[in-house]
């Protein structure tokens, strides 16, 4: 009985590494129809809504004043950046791209916890952070593969959604290695959805977009895939964290990036060469061998 419910707590799990993989392509569906800002402010109060629905709300006095602090600055900024860097993008296969750049967290959270916490790893977490870096590099190099000229000519197309995509995956980094220990168990995934829908919210006021809000059957659908994929998401990945096998959701989440470029080319309409998916195939290896070095290191400890 005990083993059947951490299976159905994975299973959970599982089904938010599947909505996440979603998350690309809904945004940018939706900021065609509702601008960069706009959309995503959208996104983030629906996904507000149903969080408070389904996690439900954290009185203010549970939080741990850092983690409320701290935990508030840098996951609203993560947010932020994510969604606008997709939002901004100016073609499909820029989207899935700038998404694949802002999966390179996995390996820069291992790097932080090793520099900052004195984490203990082994030899293979050299050959993982290069790997990741490489199968960015080889994914931003077009068809050529591993070409540093293209893929600083592909950046200047659009620097700001490549660049907000990567200070995201810095910041995402930071959240999960300076909040893991503020927390004290304390889920505030439903505070900082609401708190990244007001600051979307004051920026859409404070400088207005050209993109007129468009509400029609289409656009409405694609806002709510999109607001149950994010929200959702997040629910479901509490509960199979709390109650399902991490280890074997932890490995499963660093194969999101085939997974969300399968989709978005699917839902996008964009065609991936291979040399794309070879770069995005690193990036998985260069994450999973990372957790590897530091999984390794805690089994012999």
């Amino acid at each position: 009985m005990k083993m059947n419910h951490q299976n159905k707590g994975t299973a959970v799990g599982l089904c938010a590494i599947i909505l996440w993989s979603l998350i690309v392509s809904l945004i940018k569906e939706v900021s065609h129809y509702f601008g960069a800002t706009g959309g995503a402010a959208l996104i983030y109060t629906l996904a507000s809504v149903l969080l408070l629905l389904t996690v439900g709300w954290t009185p203010l006095k549970q939080f741990p004043r850092k983690y409320l602090i701290y935990g508030s600055l840098l996951m609203v900024a993560y947010e932020v950046c994510l969604a606008l860097s997709i939002g901004y993008s100016t073609t499909s296969r820029q989207a899935v791209e700038v998404g694949m750049v802002n999966y390179l967290w996995p390996s820069l959270t291992m790097v932080a916890l090793i520099i900052f916490h004195k984490k203990r790893t082994n030899w293979l977490i050299v050959p993982g952070v290069l790997l990741s870096m490489t199968g960015i590099v080889w994914v931003l190099g077009g068809e050529q593969g591993l070409y540093i000229g293209e893929m600083i000519a592909n950046i200047q197309t659009n620097p700001l959604s490549y660049g907000l995509a990567f200070i995201g995956a810095i910041i995402w980094s930071a959240y999960c290695v300076i909040t893991a220990r503020m927390a004290r168990g304390t889920n505030g995934i439903t505070l900082f959805f609401i708190l990244v829908a007001l600051v979307l919210w004051f920026k859409y006021l404070l400088v207005k977009e050209t993109t007129v809000l468009d509400f029609n059957l289409r656009s409405c659908i694609f806002l709510v895939l999109a607001a149950c994929a994010m929200g959702l998401g997040y629910a479901a990945w509490n509960v199979g964290m709390l109650k399902g096998n991490t280890t074997v959701l932890a490995g499963a989440s660093y194969f999101i990036p085939v997974l969300s470029s399968a989709i978005s080319s699917v839902l996008l309409q964009t065609a991936l060469g291979i040399a794309f998916w070879q770069g995005a195939v690193m990036v998985c290896l260069g994450s999973v061998l990372c957790w590897f070095a530091t999984r390794t290191q805690k089994a012999r400890t």
